[in-house]
């Protein structure tokens, strides 16, 4: 690591150089790219001089061990020196995640797809509950969500909604809620009061830019329709609906919740757009099997992932064995626990492989 460490510090020094050489000042565009990759290189490098000083401080210290007589003194060292170690074992993970290779996704929007599983009805209105929690916690966060497409059901829930989250760290995240969902509890549909267990599906998808997907024009088939609402109810008189199939793949992606043609074709091509990325990366990672099986799960859609039990005020997340009994606050988008627990666990695992 500590080689690593110097290269970054010896490059740090060539861009300021470079900063303050005439030839690059009077080039814009070159000045612009090295100022770029100097401000991009200042974090690390701060945490590198920290870590330096550091490193000076607790020889200083050991030195004092050795040679001081004065047992109030003595003391005192030991003390410094015992804080001193705990801060350099925190600024070593620190440097050891900053040089990890970046994920390509890290700052990107994300598009979220809740579908109903096994349990009926139930599994609809936990779709929908799933959608409100994690409203809540983008309005938290202070991100932007909006409505892509979504299938309401007669009882107030949905058999699917799609939705795409913008904002700082979006991925980042919510990248772990990807896979199965199971719900325990009494259903409102229920007469008898019996527990019944339900599941919904999460996949959470990069947004795509052009320039990651390119789709031809030519493998599409565009379908307009008439919208509707549930149980066929007819919402709308124009074919403003519409129904993209993207031949190669077979994916087919419908959007019908605006009014206009232009805006639901736009929204549909977003989706499929990010699940043709999705599917691209997928089959990346399936290359590095070793490496996917010992990070926390982030994709698949068969793994059960979470159990919401309300009798018993419970979520548990089955990859890293944490149960929380606070689930009423979970529900109301509080999932920061959840989230921060599986960041960790993810660093953890990853660090193991570069350890």
């Amino acid at each position: 690591m500590l080689e690593k460490l110097e290269t970054i510090q010896k490059k740090y020094f060539e861009l300021e150089q470079a900063l303050s050489d005439p030839n690059i000042v009077s080039n814009s565009s070159k000045f612009q790219q090295y100022a770029k990759q100097r401000s991009e290189l200042v974090p690390i490098v701060s945490l590198i001089n920290e870590y330096q000083r550091l490193l000076d401080q607790i020889k200083g210290n050991q030195e004092l061990l050795d040679t001081e007589e004065d047992e109030e003194l003595i003391e005192i060292a030991r003390a410094e020196l015992e804080d001193m170690e705990k801060r350099k074992a925190t600024l070593e993970r620190e440097l050891k995640l900053m040089l990890l290779p970046k994920d390509d996704n890290e700052g990107k929007n994300i598009i979220v797809e809740i579908r109903a599983g096994t349990g009926g009805d139930e599994a609809t209105l936990f779709v929908g509950d799933l959608f409100r929690m994690y409203s809540k916690f983008a309005i938290n966060k202070g991100w932007k969500i909006d409505v892509i497409s979504s299938h309401p059901t007669g009882v107030g829930g949905f058999k699917e909604i799609i939705f795409s989250v913008e904002g700082k760290d979006v991925y980042k995240q919510l990248k772990y809620e990807s896979g199965v969902h199971r719900v325990q509890r009494v259903p409102i549909t229920e007469s008898s009061g019996r527990i019944h267990t339900s599941a919904v599906t999460v996949a959470v998808l990069p947004e795509a830019e052009e320039v990651d997907i390119e789709i031809d024009p030519n493998d599409l088939r565009i379908d307009t329709f008439r919208s509707s609402g549930p149980g066929g109810q007819s919402v709308n008189t124009t074919d403003s609906a519409v129904r993209i199939t993207h031949i190669p793949s077979g994916i087919v992606v419908s959007c019908q919740d605006e009014k206009s043609q232009h805006k639901n074709k736009a929204k549909a091509l977003k989706v499929l757009r990010a699940r043709l990325l999705d599917i691209k990366q997928r089959e990346l990672e399936s290359q590095r099997a070793e490496e996917r099986r010992s990070q926390i799960g982030t994709g698949d859609r068969n793994e059960k992932i979470r159990t919401y039990n309300f009798p018993q005020n419970r979520v548990t997340d089955h990859r890293i064995g944490l149960s929380l009994y606070k689930l009423e606050s979970i529900m109301n988008g509080e999932l920061d626990e959840l989230t921060e627990a599986l960041m960790m666990a993810d660093q953890d695992e990853k660090l193991k492989l570069v350890s």
